[in-house]
């Protein structure tokens, strides 16, 4: 498989700096939006789409983590690639959904109360900051700067993947609660 060239300057850097800011802000600003936006209902559908998203980009973390560890980098690099694609097919359905209808409140009593809220802040707070470990992991990725890869992917995976996996867990707590 070729590797995409990139030219390594720090004019990269930025962006990717700019992006890592930039995305999150431009999430908050949608969802602060009050009045949303009628899409159709095809968007109900959207919350459970975004379920199955969370759980593939999930396994697609693990089998990137395995094939790498195999040595196998032609797999490795698809796989990744997958996850950093599916990544922002997940960002479009949730900008799509959330600008189109209201947040749904979680229903649930007891134990299960705090648990899911810990889930949701934790989950919301280091998808905000990941942003930035996995845009500097691809970057490094494909420009074959494999140190650097190396130090963001250190970061990157163990956040991604429990953002991934706590976003399915909330989904399936909050779940029965859509309407």
């Amino acid at each position: 498989m070729a590797t995409l060239i990139i030219e390594k300057k720090p004019k990269y850097e930025r962006i990717i700096n700019i992006l890592a800011i930039a995305i999150p802000l431009a999430v908050a600003v949608m969802l602060g939006l009050r009045q949303k936006i009628y899409l159709g209902e095809w968007t109900k559908v959207l919350p459970h789409l975004i379920g199955i998203i969370n759980s593939l980009t999930a396994i697609l973390l693990i089998l990137g983590f395995y094939f790498v560890k195999t040595k196998n980098v032609i797999a490795h690099r698809k796989t990744m690639t997958g996850a950093f694609l599916l990544g922002a097919v997940f960002l479009v359905c949730y900008i799509l959904y959330h600008i189109s209808n209201e947040s749904t409140t979680f229903g649930g009593e007891g134990f299960l109360r705090p648990i899911y809220y810990f889930l949701l802040i934790s989950h919301i707070l280091l998808s905000i900051g990941v942003v930035w470990f996995v845009l500097r992991a691809v970057y490094f990725g494909y420009t074959n700067q494999i140190g650097q890869h190396r130090k963001a992917v250190k970061w990157a995976l163990p956040i991604w993947l429990y953002v991934s996996i706590s976003g399915v867990v909330v989904y399936l707590m909050i779940s029965p609660y859509y309407v």
